[in-house]
């Protein structure tokens, strides 16, 4: 039996598992608690027993372990499911400076991934959804870190968004040559060259399709922030990305642009800022999930002032920054479900967690954030069978931190263990 004390765990993993596959052999984990999701109550001490990056049981008390197998004992830890986020931009920082479009090459964006999906990890956050990335970029990540060449968490990755010409997501604020050669060749205009940009991003290597539903904060145009894609549009790219497997999330702040595109299917609505009663019928009527990130709106404003964003990008930002205080909170009231996300990247990469406390302040209670950081956000992916769950049969994707996270939700701000596909991260 090889012994890894909680202390023990980084120097020995660094060696035995971060370049292996997660089959390598079977780890037993020792706790005090585990929560094996949020309809439960933390137990008593229990084993976790993972074979090949797989949970196979879950037992009372402190169990034998066999001949063989790698022991990792968390005493006082309580043990719970691996945690999610919906969005984050692992491939970039943050920084109004979007000039470097034209200065950095794409393959920077690999180098500050690979930095940010690690500190991604170590925050307890076990899978994540990349938002939107130059081509490639993400995708090499997406292989780093299940290959585990890289440590991180589960990467799904969109790619390139797709966008209107001139719109959020489309490159724009430089002279019209340079525009044209920074273009990642994803905007598209009607119905018919919308499906075949979603055509062509499946054909790349996304994983689910993101669209720049509307207007954004961050971008370099100041034409406010309502629909930017037609119904037809988003309806044909739904459609198209649903017949091929894939889900779609909408970039979306105005209450138009969320009700039309809940009406024509899009699977998630990222931000939702102007979020009314409309929208969320629409949204409520149509199983659409808000992903509401409410650390980008945190994280924005403490860079007001300080020379980060351009004036016209500082006007955006004051000008949501009292409704996100206030939207997710109504969107709760009027029962539209909500997962977790946080655009990260939009702010530092490793204060993820930040978000739960956020999510509290607008009416949400502890179980309910933490579930829609795990089987919430697990059921948004369609994973909802995979992670999300301590359970036998799931990806070993698991965390450990000091006390009750459903009694202290903060305890997740801290997290001393994170094991994802059966590897621990250092």
């Amino acid at each position: 039996m090889k012994l890894l004390s909680k202390f023990a765990v980084p120097a020995a993993t660094a060696m035995a598992m971060l370049g292996a596959p997660a089959a390598a052999d079977t780890i037993v984990i020792h706790a005090e608690s585990v929560i094996a999701d949020t309809s439960t109550e933390p137990t008593g001490r229990a084993t976790v027993t993972v074979t090949d990056g797989i949970i196979v049981s879950i037992e009372d008390g402190w169990q034998d372990v066999p001949e063989g197998a790698t022991m990792v004992h968390l005493d006082g830890k309580t043990l719970m499911p691996g945690l999610i986020d919906l969005h984050t931009h692992l491939t970039g920082d943050p920084g109004g400076d979007f000039w470097k479009d034209a200065t950095e090459p794409d393959d920077w964006g690999v180098v500050v991934g690979a930095k940010n999906a690690r500190l991604t990890a170590l925050a307890g956050f076990t899978t994540v959804r990349e938002a939107g990335s130059a081509p490639q970029t993400a995708f090499s990540l997406r292989r780093g870190t299940a290959e585990g060449m890289i440590p991180g968490p589960r990467i799904i990755a969109a790619g390139p968004a797709l966008a209107i010409i001139g719109g959020h997501g489309d490159t724009n604020g430089f002279r019209p040559e340079v525009n044209e050669l920074l273009d990642s060749g994803f905007n598209c205009t009607g119905a018919v060259e919308c499906a075949a940009k979603v055509r062509l991003a499946s054909q790349n290597g996304s994983d689910i399709i993101k669209i720049t539903a509307t207007g954004g904060v961050l971008s370099q145009q100041g034409r406010g922030l309502e629909a930017h894609f037609t119904f037809d549009e988003m309806k044909s790219i739904a459609d198209t990305a649903h017949s091929l497997g894939l889900k779609v999330m909408a970039h979306a702040h105005g209450a138009r642009g969320i009700e039309t595109a809940a009406k024509a299917g899009i699977d998630t609505i990222e931000h939702g800022t102007y979020l009314d009663k409309a929208a969320a019928d629409a949204m409520i009527a149509n199983g659409t999930v808000l992903v509401p990130t409410l650390m980008a709106f945190q994280g924005v404003s403490e860079g007001l002032g300080k020379g980060i964003y351009t004036p016209v990008v500082e006007d955006k930002i004051r000008a949501v920054s009292e409704t996100a205080k206030v939207f997710m909170g109504k969107a709760h009231e009027w029962g539209v479900e909500i997962a977790f996300g946080t655009d990260a990247g939009v702010f530092d990469h490793g204060r993820n967690a930040g978000e739960f406390a956020l999510m509290m302040s607008q009416g949400m209670n502890a179980r309910e954030v933490i579930a829609s950081a795990t089987t919430g956000a697990a059921k948004a992916l369609g994973m909802e069978n995979q992670i999300g769950r301590i359970a036998p049969g799931y990806s070993a994707d698991i965390i450990a931190v000091q006390g009750n996270p459903i009694a202290d939700v903060s305890v997740l701000e801290n997290v001393d263990f994170v094991m994802v596909r059966g590897r621990v991260i250092e």
